[in-house]
């Protein structure tokens, strides 16, 4: 019998509480989809007393997350920390120089060094899946990667950060002015810590870059993308653009011109009968278009624990399988 795949979970916040939860509430279910079991071995975070909402006495702890990414009894190692700096980078190089494949849902870590990282994975026979970096529980990599590869793709855009979408579409709603929408985001914890993260479309333009790179080819240059965020927005803005019968939306759109690839996060005025402008709340959506396929609309919860653990699973999963495709789509 085939031994189960062995996971180490670096990070313990709402996302790698859900895997746990996710292993932890299916396992005959996982190892019947995967041909194998599917085990959490080790896990690390900063602070071991704090309560979880699940168990993690079955498992060895480590305090230092780059000794959890060196354990031999780790196949797999989650980082599921953040950040695209210090402990989050060398967890995913250690793991990866230690022969282990990395699963992440860290987009600025792959905004800013994914192609540095995706030549090390490559050097050392190693993968790294990241579904969850981008638009939470949609499976818009997935579907690049394998269900569209054979179509020359022409376009990628969509509604990528749930917060700015909710922000636009309160205020057009309520009729409420940008700055006391945004403290509502921010009483509701929807806000990063760093909210120009956010409204600024830094977030958003990550999960456009690595997109981009995966749909065209390309390296990840997320220092490409044109930003510009949402913060001068007025309600004046919302409702011109809706007598005119259209909604303001921060747009991501990838696409290949004569000039080499084009990157934008920017708000767009969008028809209010279209998908895009009928997007409401946190809800992320993308639109993928290909020489064969035409367009399709993927829509779906853009962040929340259950819909990016969902995601971070699905990753695991395609390991299990055996399914291993280079990092960005293409060798």
């Amino acid at each position: 019998m085939t031994s189960p795949l062995r996971l180490g979970i670096a990070g313990l916040g709402t996302v790698g509480a859900g895997v746990v939860r996710i292993v932890q509430s299916h396992p005959e279910l996982l190892a019947a989809r995967a041909g194998r079991g599917v085990e959490i071995t080790a896990v690390s975070a900063r602070d071991r007393a704090r309560d979880r909402g699940v168990d993690l006495s079955a498992y060895a702890w480590e305090d230092d997350a780059a000794a959890l990414a060196a354990r031999d009894d780790v196949d797999v190692v989650l980082e599921l920390m953040g950040g695209h700096e210090g402990i989050a980078k060398d967890v995913v190089e250690i793991a990866l120089d230690a022969g282990k494949d990395v699963v992440t849902a860290n987009k600025a870590l792959l905004a800013h060094h994914g192609q540095a990282l995706a030549e090390r994975a490559e050097a050392q026979g190693r993968v790294i899946r990241f579904e969850a970096a981008v638009a939470g529980g949609i499976p818009v990599i997935k579907a690049l990667t394998e269900s569209l590869a054979g179509n020359e793709m022409t376009r990628v855009m969509g509604v990528m950060n749930g917060t700015c979408n909710y922000i636009l579409t309160r205020m057009q709603s309520a009729g409420l002015p940008y700055d006391a929408v945004f403290q509502e985001a921010a009483d509701l914890g929807y806000l990063e810590a760093d909210p120009q993260l956010d409204v600024g479309g830094i977030d958003a333009g990550h999960k456009l870059a690595l997109l981009a790179s995966i749909a065209f080819g390309t390296k990840v240059d997320f220092s490409g993308v044109e930003l510009e965020g949402i913060g001068a927005i007025t309600i004046e803005d919302i409702t011109h653009a809706a007598d005119m019968g259209f909604r303001i939306k921060l747009l991501g759109v990838a696409q290949m011109t004569g000039r080499g690839l084009e990157q934008r996060m920017s708000p767009c005025l969008v028809p209010d009968s279209s998908p895009l402008g009928q997007l409401e709340g946190g809800t992320n959506m993308v639109v993928l278009e290909g020489d064969a396929i035409g367009q399709i609309v993927l829509r779906g919860p853009g962040a929340g624990a259950g819909p990016t653990a969902s995601a971070v699973m699905g990753d695991v999963m395609d390991l299990a399988r055996g399914l291993r495709l280079p990092v960005f789509g293409q060798p």
